[in-house]
């Protein structure tokens, strides 16, 4: 991912996506070496969490990476330890089981609960807001990137280019405000201890197991309707984004620095059902209209800190749809992009 060059016209196994995906860019490599001390991410066994932890070894292979998580998935501890890193089994929503964690200089904060939590929104309040407030107190005197959403802003038009990070947060819906409770329990507790981090806003990460673009590929193929009233959004190659997030750790302050992560392109849905119908030599079946107003971000601080992406939307797409066309594996995980109310 360094250069263009290295990047493939397709991917046609997992072994070569998870390869790709994984591999880090030399500026990756150089801001690791100026950040001292070993890496522990916390909630690896996520969509995200292989990807990042994989990296982080490959980008410093002298460190030491640490992956937690409850490891409820068959052979992700396995897999994880034979590339290097070592894993340790623990179920976050046990204080002392956190607190009896290594007190790694580095923190990765990935964990999080989205999907189920309009039926639970006990567990999605524990997961979000409290698990959140114990590491923060427990790693006090560590860097902490701490993974966030873009849901935690108001709705934008197109015109407004997106939510800066300056625009105050406003979110609709129950897993929305628990975000923000999470981001508000590291803001607090860097308030109390000093403590730098980084509030890692992201926005529609792309695998081609799952992500925006799959779901819109995998509707058109199985003929059902793509429902444009979330009518745009940004998104990012995952290998992007998982290197944003590590570079972050030579970035962190106190208070916390927000920073919104995605592609610059603001999209629009209909748009990218359509291309992706021509790639995928069918017809989508759009319904609904454009709402005025959608879940975007400004990225052009993370532009900034660490240049554009990598991977391009059209290249994206054009690997999206080889791999649905060809009936590789989905991970079954829907984004519900195209839910507007927050509730999930």
């Amino acid at each position: 991912m360094s250069s263009n060059s290295q990047i493939p016209g397709s991917i046609e196994s997992e072994a070569q996506l998870d390869d790709f995906m994984s591999s880090p860019s030399q500026k990756l490599v150089r801001d690791l070496e100026n950040v001292p001390g070993e890496i522990m991410i916390l909630g690896v066994g996520g969509k995200m969490g292989p990807t990042l932890a994989r990296m982080a070894k490959r980008a410093a292979p002298s460190k030491r990476i640490i992956a937690v998580a409850r490891f409820t998935s068959a052979g992700l501890r396995e897999e994880l330890e034979e590339d290097g890193i070592d894993t340790i089994a623990c179920d976050l929503l046990d204080p002392e089981a956190v607190k009896g964690l290594p007190r790694a200089e580095n923190i990765i904060f990935m964990a999080g609960f989205k999907f189920g939590a309009q039926t639970d929104p006990g567990q999605t309040w524990a997961m979000n807001v409290q698990v959140p407030a114990t590491v923060a107190d427990t790693f006090r005197t560590s860097r902490i990137v701490a993974f966030s959403t873009g849901c935690v802003y108001p709705f934008a038009t197109v015109r407004e280019g997106g939510s800066t990070e300056d625009v105050p947060p406003n979110p609709p819906g129950e897993y929305a405000i628990t975000c923000l409770g999470r981001e508000r329990m590291f803001q607090h507790y860097s308030n109390v201890h000093g403590t730098p981090g980084v509030l890692f806003r992201l926005n529609y990460a792309i695998d081609l197991r799952y992500g925006v673009l799959h779901d819109i590929a995998r509707n058109i193929v199985d003929d059902k309707p793509i429902d444009v009233s979330m009518g745009h959004v940004n998104i990012i190659w995952q290998g992007d984004a998982c290197s944003q997030a590590l570079r972050c750790l030579a970035h962190c302050s106190a208070p916390p620095m927000p920073i919104n992560v995605s592609g610059p392109e603001i999209l629009s849905v209909r748009w990218l059902a359509v291309e992706l119908g021509k790639r995928l030599g069918k017809v989508p079946t759009i319904v609904g209209e454009e709402a005025d107003r959608s879940w975007l971000t400004n990225t052009a601080r993370a532009s900034q800190l660490f240049g554009y992406p990598t991977v391009s939307a059209l290249t994206m797409m054009d690997w999206v749809a080889g791999w649905v066309s060809s009936g590789r594996r989905s991970f079954g995980k829907p984004t519900k992009f195209e839910v507007r109310s927050g509730s999930y």
